[in-house]
């Protein structure tokens, strides 16, 4: 019997539960092999054949090709382990974060240090605050994705 999960109503949120851990527990595998820098340099060399070595979703597979970070946690990728991503290719977390949201880094940085996000209107799917779908992306690196 499936849980009550009243937290699937919080817009642009993801909550890496058990199901999600499931799901996405091969992504995770992966993600973590590239603490090696062996792996690194495999994955860089050919990251197709690198994926193709894992026993991954093509879904999940196609979110790492296209480094769409937001679709590999759909997919069961938690961000801690998504990080090695970034860091293989040489993104700090902040750079990650801001592709997340559509924002450029400085974007991203001159939100948070004004205290991020506001709870008003973002607090369930359906109001009108800068989480909700109707209002993504944000930021210039959002605009010029969709040019």
């Amino acid at each position: 019997m499936a849980l009550d999960k009243p937290y699937l109503d919080i817009p642009g949120t993801i909550i890496f539960d058990a199901e999600q851990s499931r799901k996405g527990y091969w992504l995770n595998q992966f993600c973590m092999s590239l603490m090696k820098a062996d792996n690194r340099a495999r994955f860089k060399a050919d990251e197709r054949a690198y994926l193709d070595e894992w026993p991954m979703t093509e879904e999940q597979k196609q979110a790492v090709l296209a480094r769409d970070l937001n679709w590999c946690m759909r997919t069961g990728g938690n961000i801690y382990f998504l990080a090695k991503i970034g860091a293989t290719d040489g993104l700090s977390f902040q750079q990650m974060a801001g592709s997340m949201t559509g924002m450029t880094e400085e974007e991203y940085r001159d939100m948070m240090i004004k205290g991020g996000r506001s709870p008003e209107g973002n607090r369930y799917l359906g109001e009108d605050g800068d989480a909700q779908p109707q209002h993504q992306p944000q930021g210039a690196a959002g605009k010029n994705k969709g040019a």
